[in-house]
């Protein structure tokens, strides 16, 4: 599509009264980190959601600020709105929002209640509509609250509205989806009361009307609602669409509009749609709400493919998208677009390690492929003051993001690369089918080592003479890494290959594979060849196979696993490959044609360790040690900036 024809993305719409210039808005994403341990918004917060608004952003939604942390187990890491003091920070933010032309909407929750990630350690005491084990500690039992409780909780929303309102915050959301304790309320699977909170929907949804009814007395009837809600959980006794329909119609009159998307806690990866989920994964979800009813409808869910976005709003099938992870990865997602520069836009790979995975951990959300997220003014490129010469020795992901920077900044920038391609092993993650979020990141990196001027010089294999005689300022090593062959007896039979030979379609594979190690490599291998028909079976030593993937990817990789027929053995250790049988501890043994290694890699390291105490540089990447494509990423990011 050419720049043109992204109109519809670019009208104005509407939410109530309040009037938004293009129809982007930023889903709401906790923050972790950038939240001040007593629920202030930090500066750097402010930075953060000040640069979606500075590339194009119509409506910036905050991640969910709690409404009290009074009757509900509050943990640090999130914001609040219990306090007129926090108000202060949230104006400095919708004022710079307002510079922009963006708004901004803050998303109020009271928490998780069974779904909060409790620990023993952490001596809370969870609460649910009903009792109900907590999902992340089943050992753990949420209590049930009262109607005192319920009463409590629905007018702490009154004094958050009405400080919100103060503040110069454009709207509010309510975060009753994903399975959350407004979602516990909601559905019948979780609320078992037999009061005027429970019984039928209507029932079930008393407890989300006073909430509304206590926003528009703080904040005034015109002041604009989102309701964000799944259609449906994808779970059994969960919400199904006919009654996530019913559900909308229930509330159509007592909010603004509906942000809708699926799934809970139980399927997770609906809520937090994997790089398995293909694009617009949820997209039909809204286009069945938005005939139905007659306010507008947000739709979520890998939506970051402009030709796709555009769609949804062209076709009527949604009258917002909204964009959360897409503009983790690029902030300037709306700006590019509106530009026509679409090979300019920076992919989200779905991944989850540098936002969830961070924030989980209770670090600040940023990103796998933009190290800038989260700390945006420090990692602001500037031109360096000294130009110097750069050599980046390695053409995977680690060396290409170092390139890239260093050109950024001014400097004179040789990439030397052994292969005819740039890419390293990010090429063979791209392969399949439900990877192509990683075939156009690495497309992507491939452009910007072009447009920033840097010098390819293929079939360079750097040795410590050619570095001399070039005699660069600065020298970086990403040499990465190569598939690593344990000691299996048998292992180095011609049908034994490797994971990266069966991806990068070095091998011809027969009818019946084994696969040697059930990490995140060999489980995607054995999809890729369970797709093409193959009889898989994965050997995995520890007691669970992709242990090594983000909780909601683990959820959706298991399940296209065992829809696949992937045979998983999991606490099993391979002894010998003899012939066509491969020997497992416990007396097992199984028939295969070929024998898949995906045990890990090694460290290309021969060239760094020839240079070491010869002369200065920088390893970075797998060369260092076998990592992820954020460790890549990140490391050639942060040693580049400062050269």
């Amino acid at each position: 599509m050419t720049k043109a024809t992204y109109m519809k993305l670019f009208q104005p719409g509407y939410i109530g009264k309040l009037k938004i210039k293009n129809r982007i808005t930023m889903a709401p994403m906790g923050i972790g980190a950038l939240a001040e341990p007593d629920g202030r918004l930090s500066e750097r917060g402010i930075d953060y959601y000040a640069a979606r608004a500075r590339g194009g952003v119509g409506l910036i939604t905050t991640g969910a600020t709690w409404s009290t942390r009074n009757i509900v187990p509050y943990r640090p890491g999130y914001l609040m709105a219990d306090d007129v003091t926090y108000g202060g920070r949230l104006n400095e933010l919708a004022e710079i929002a307002h510079d922009f032309g963006a708004k901004v909407c803050v998303q109020l929750t009271l928490g998780g209640g069974r779904v909060g990630p409790y620990t023993a350690l952490e001596n809370v005491k969870a609460v649910a509509p009903s009792p109900l084990p907590c999902s992340w500690n089943p050992e753990m039992m949420a209590r049930e609250l009262t109607r005192d409780e319920i009463r409590e909780l629905a007018k702490t929303f009154k004094f958050c509205a009405a400080m919100l309102k103060r503040a110069g915050i454009d709207a509010v959301e309510l975060h009753a989806h994903e399975g959350v304790l407004l979602d516990q309320f909601q559905t019948a699977l979780w609320n078992r009361r037999t009061d005027e909170y429970g019984g039928d929907l209507q029932g079930r949804l008393r407890f989300a009307r006073e909430i509304i009814e206590n926003i528009r007395e703080g904040a005034g009837s015109d002041f604009p609602i989102i309701y964000r809600f799944g259609l449906t959980h994808y779970l059994e006794g969960g919400r199904q669409v006919e009654e996530g329909i019913e559900l909308a119609k229930s509330l159509e009159n007592l909010v603004d509009a509906f942000h809708v998307d699926a799934g809970s806690y139980e399927t997770w990866y609906w809520s937090h749609p994997p790089t398995t989920l293909p694009p617009g994964c949820m997209a039909d979800l809204a286009a069945m709400l938005k005939p139905k009813v007659k306010i507008p409808v947000i739709s979520v869910g890998k939506l970051g493919y402009p030709a796709l976005a555009e769609q949804l709003v062209a076709e009527g099938k949604a009258d917002f998208i909204a964009l959360g992870r897409a503009l983790l990865a690029d902030p300037e997602w709306p700006n590019k677009v509106k530009d026509g520069r679409l090979s300019d836009i920076r992919p989200c790979v779905g991944c989850h390690e540098g936002c969830f995975g961070r924030t989980r951990d209770r670090k600040y959300i940023s990103c796998a492929v933009n190290p800038a997220t989260g700390i945006e003014k420090e990692f602001s490129l500037k031109p360096a003051p000294k130009k110097k010469s750069v050599l980046v020795v390695g053409g995977g992901p680690a060396g290409m993001q170092a390139a890239c920077v260093a050109a950024a900044r001014g400097h004179k920038v040789t990439l030397w690369e052994k292969n005819d391609v740039l890419g390293g092993n990010l090429i063979y993650a791209g392969v399949p089918d439900f990877k192509d979020d990683y075939k156009q990141f690495t497309e992507y990196l491939n452009r910007q080592v072009k447009e920033m001027g840097v010098a390819v010089e293929f079939g360079r294999k750097a040795t410590s003479a050619s570095i001399k005689s070039m005699d660069p300022d600065v020298l970086f090593i990403a040499t990465g890494a190569s598939p690593l062959i344990p000691d299996i007896p048998g292992a180095k039979q011609e049908r034994v290959v490797t994971a990266i030979d069966v991806l990068g379609g070095r091998r011809e594979i027969g009818a019946e594979v084994a696969i040697v190690g059930g990490g995140l490599i060999g489980c995607e291998t054995a999809l890729y060849l369970a797709r093409k028909g193959k009889s898989v079976t994965i050997v995995e030593m520890l007691p669970e196979a992709a242990l090594d993937l983000h909780k909601a990817n683990r959820m959706h990789m298991l399940k296209l696993l065992a829809e696949a027929g992937v045979r998983i053995l999991c606490s099993a250790r391979v002894l010998q490959i003899q012939d066509n049988k491969v020997f497992i501890s416990g007396g097992k043994e199984i028939t295969s044609d070929n024998v898949v290694l995906a045990v890990g890699l090694k460290a290309d390291r021969k060239l760094a360790d020839e240079l070491e105490g010869k002369r200065e540089f920088q390893a970075i990447g797998d060369c260092v040690e076998p990592r992820r494509l954020m460790n890549a990423i990140w490391e050639g990011f942060r040693a580049a900036r400062l050269v």
